[in-house]
């Protein structure tokens, strides 16, 4: 695809063509009625973590989990299964928390990167990748003590759904927890019987340097781009970008 168009914020950056980087079971999943990238947002995501893996993970270095949600996860289990770890937003302090981390990342070149990261310190008999989706996690019943996804898990079958949250539900052991970590649709993880929970305080992506936030907001906040040129600074609420802040969970403790 040319420069040019890879410069274009999210919604117009891949096209009909980039879909060959998907395998058949993600085509399968993710392309649908003849809608392309430019037509589907979520698509456009998937591909930008096929196709621009380091992209992604510049943005989520910049993205900063409240810390009262680690302070409110236990200090330590047994086991833990991430579901969608992408490129370790959350894997990293979860390691540090667990005799044995499964995470489970469906797209290949995101879990290059979290082994990349990861598994020079934790190990294999620590941690352990995997690829998997939402509705067929590769993980036996009963198996974890918190199972845990973050910034990921929608209504949409392709990515997550009713079957994805049964899975989550069906792999936590009795007496563990399931949480959903900077949670969309919250009424309907309500009417599956989640609870909320939400921490006060002001919060900023953190991004590198002026320039970095710029660049990055040209692609995925183009509204917000004028007001952080202005502002100048580095350091950006989620106000400005317009989008919640990750500052809440939901979670179910399942019955013993």
């Amino acid at each position: 695809m040319a420069t040019s168009q890879r410069r274009a914020a999210l919604s117009r950056r891949y096209a009909g063509a980039d879909l060959g980087i998907l395998t058949e079971e993600e085509a399968r999943r993710f392309v649908g009625g003849g809608r392309g990238p430019q037509d589907d947002i979520a698509l456009a995501w998937d591909l930008l973590y096929r196709l621009e893996p380091e992209l992604y993970d510049r943005l989520v270095q910049a993205e900063r989990i409240h810390p009262a949600i680690l302070d409110w996860l236990p200090r330590h289990v047994g086991r833990v299964v991430e579901v969608a770890a992408g490129t370790g937003r959350l894997t990293d302090a979860l390691i540090e928390r667990c005799g044995h981390l499964t995470a489970v990342e469906p797209a290949a070149p995101l879990r290059a990167i979290l082994a990349a990261r990861l598994m020079p310190r934790a190990g294999e008999r620590r941690l352990r990748l995997m690829p998997g989706f939402f509705d067929g996690l590769p993980v036996p019943d009963r198996w974890a003590e918190l199972v845990i996804t973050c910034s990921a898990l929608t209504p949409d079958p392709a990515h997550g759904g009713d079957a994805g949250l049964a899975e989550m539900e069906r792999v936590c052991a009795r007496g563990g927890r399931v949480v959903v970590v900077w949670p969309n649709h919250l009424d309907w993880l309500a009417a599956h019987g989640y609870r909320y929970v939400s921490f006060p305080g002001e919060m900023r992506m953190e991004f590198a340097s002026l320039e970095e936030a710029v660049e990055l907001s040209e692609i995925f906040y183009p509204h917000a781009v004028a007001e952080i040129r202005r502002l100048g600074d580095p350091r950006v609420t989620y106000e400005v970008l317009g989008v919640n802040a990750p500052r809440d969970l939901v979670y179910k403790e399942v019955a013993g």
